[in-house]
């Protein structure tokens, strides 16, 4: 199983996560960081199979997935 990470201070809320992610589980948040901007977070964490789209779209570099030891297996 695969974790993600996502850091709400650096995410800028542009939304391109929540349109890629092939399982439509992340989503903004109703809260606002400290930045003034609605930040992205993953809705159902259990049903993330940790394909790394989020990560590798995201251009504020505020997703990490994690697999193995590091996402608590």
């Amino acid at each position: 199983m695969a974790r993600v990470l996502f850091d709400k201070e650096s995410c800028k809320g542009c939304k391109l996560c929540v349109t890629v992610c092939p399982k439509k589980i992340i989503a903004l948040s109703p809260e606002v960081n400290s930045h003034g901007f609605h930040p992205a977070g993953i809705t159902e964490a259990e049903k993330c199979n940790g394909c790394g789209f989020c990560f590798l779209i995201c251009p504020d570099v505020a997703i990490a997935v994690l697999r193995g030891e590091g996402a608590g297996e």
